[in-house]
């Protein structure tokens, strides 16, 4: 699954219709898309529901954002040409097959810290760049809950709390095969020792007990 979802695409425009042939909403509606030809008409077939919600409002997609925001950064990109928006995905198909595999607890940790072993040091670089991010021109200076720089900081420390639940599940199974709790309702069941004194059934010196 993909950590952050693919932007959808803005839906490509249609030639509008004669604004004597549309009815006063829609002439409305189109009257707008020409004055803002950044904003695209949209109607309920084929829509998201934010493309729907956005025409309401008349409010910007997420689309719209990211297509202005690739249009003024133009001349930036070229400048500092980055690799292709997606890295090639890794092929886990190994890891998974150990896991699979696995019979045991040990097995099991075998194919799963081969695995946070082998991510580790990419997810290290992503969660150094998110920090670096939410510093971005000192705005994480009093930076409030929900604001971009606290997002960031937020996605980084997520990430990091993520590969440590992993290595504790591995720890919390391992544990419980070699060095399970002392079951100590079991120790009270066990049958007496043969020679050993019984313990005491009535009240003793300084118990709570009721006293004669």
């Amino acid at each position: 699954m993909h950590i952050r979802s693919r932007r959808r695409q803005a839906p490509t425009s249609r030639a509008a219709p004669p604004t004597s042939s549309l009815s006063p909403v829609h002439r409305t509606d189109l009257e707008s898309a020409i004055s803002h030809p950044d904003f695209e008409l949209y109607d309920n077939v084929g829509r998201t529901s934010e493309q729907i919600r956005a025409h309401r409002t008349g409010s910007a997609t997420s689309g719209d954002l990211h297509r202005w925001a690739e249009r003024d950064a133009a001349a930036f990109r070229t400048a500092h040409p980055l690799s292709a928006p997606s890295m090639p995905a890794p092929d886990l198909s190994p890891y998974r097959e150990a896991l699979g595999a696995a019979d045991s607890a040990a097995e099991f940790s075998a194919a799963l810290n081969a695995l946070l072993d082998a991510v580790e040091p990419f997810l290290a670089e992503v969660i150094d760049h998110l920090a670096l991010a939410a510093r971005w021109k000192n705005q994480n200076r009093g930076a409030e809950p929900g604001s971009p720089p606290w997002l960031l900081r937020d996605a980084a420390s997520r990430i990091s709390s993520a590969l440590a639940m992993a290595a504790e599940a591995d720890l919390t199974i391992l544990r419980a095969h070699y060095d399970p709790p002392p079951d100590h309702f079991g120790l009270l069941k066990q049958p007496p020792v043969p020679g050993a004194p019984a313990a005491p059934t009535g009240p003793q010196h300084g118990s709570s007990g009721p006293r004669p």
